[in-house]
C-alpha cells in the first residue's frame, strides 16, 4: 500500500524509531501519548479492519500480541498495561492499517462513554 503511512514505515520509505521489531511487526512510541506509556503496536501486513484479516494474518496477529509478554522491560508493563484497537472512523481509526495501542504507566481510568 503505497499511501499507507504504517506500511511507509514497515518497508523503511519513512523512517521512524522502532521501540521493537521482528519479521511480522514493529512497535513506536505514539506521537500524540494517552498515557505516560504509549506505543502502537504496528502489523507488517497492511489490512485495515479485524474483518479484513487472513487467516494467516489471524495467526500472525497472535504471535504478535504473544510476544508482548517478552518486552515488558522495553515497553514498562510492569505493573499493567491495555490493549485498544480502534476499529474504523468511529471508534477512532485514524490511520487505515489496523494497530494495537499499548498504555502502560500509571493508573488508567476507564471511560468507555
Amino acid at each position: 500500500m503505497n499511501y499507507c503511512l504504517f506500511c511507509k514505515f514497515a518497508n523503511g520509505e519513512i523512517p521512524v524509531d522502532k521501540v521493537y521489531e521482528d519479521d511480522l511487526m514493529f512497535i513506536i512510541r505514539d506521537i500524540e501519548p494517552k498515557a505516560k506509556n504509549h506505543f502502537l503496536l504496528i502489523p507488517k501486513t497492511h489490512y485495515k479492519l479485524l474483518a479484513d484479516m487472513s487467516e494467516m494474518d489471524s495467526v500472525n496477529l497472535t504471535k504478535c500480541l504473544a510476544k508482548i509478554k517478552d518486552l515488558t522491560d522495553v515497553l514498562q508493563l510492569s505493573n499493567g498495561f491495555r490493549c485498544v484497537i480502534n476499529q474504523g472512523d468511529d471508534a477512532g481509526q485514524t490511520v487505515p492499517h489496523l494497530h494495537i495501542h499499548i498504555l502502560s504507566g500509571e493508573k488508567l481510568e476507564w471511560n468507555p462513554a
